[in-house]
């Protein structure tokens, strides 16, 4: 399931529930993710679970960002380390912001039809954002 918060942490949308064999980058890329955020103008902090699913030419502005994974043989650079750090400064509000959502223990019980699981995530993301907000 993928979810989206402003830059303050505040749970947006989420996606649609899937089978928990679909990875995350792939429900990206079959919902057409980066195409829908590049048509509404905006942008995506993601994590490194997400590299490589914005393959926009070097010339287009990112619709996703992420950080620089390193390699066994290819360790990152001090700028790419730099730009990691900066990456998670950011992100960290959005943590938190999941982490509001994960309180609810039912979300770690469900064992259901993706359809019923969707419903159910989409109502504890207006109850969230209710709790959140007193």
């Amino acid at each position: 399931m993928i979810a989206f918060t402003d830059d303050r942490g505040r749970l947006l949308w989420v996606s649609a529930a899937r089978p928990g064999r679909t990875s995350e980058i792939t429900a990206c890329r079959h919902d057409q993710l980066t195409a829908k955020l590049r048509a509404a103008g905006l942008g995506a902090i993601a994590d490194l679970g997400f590299v490589g699913l914005d393959d926009s030419g070097p010339d287009a502005d990112p619709a996703v960002i992420t950080g620089y994974k390193a390699a066994r043989n290819r360790p990152l650079t001090r700028g790419q380390k730099l730009s990691n750090t900066a990456l998670a400064a950011v992100r960290a509000p959005v943590e938190h912001g999941f982490a509001h959502l994960k309180n609810w223990r039912v979300l770690g019980k469900v064992r259901t039809d993706p359809t019923w699981a969707t419903a159910l995530v989409r109502s504890l993301l207006v109850l969230t954002n209710r709790e959140v907000s007193r």
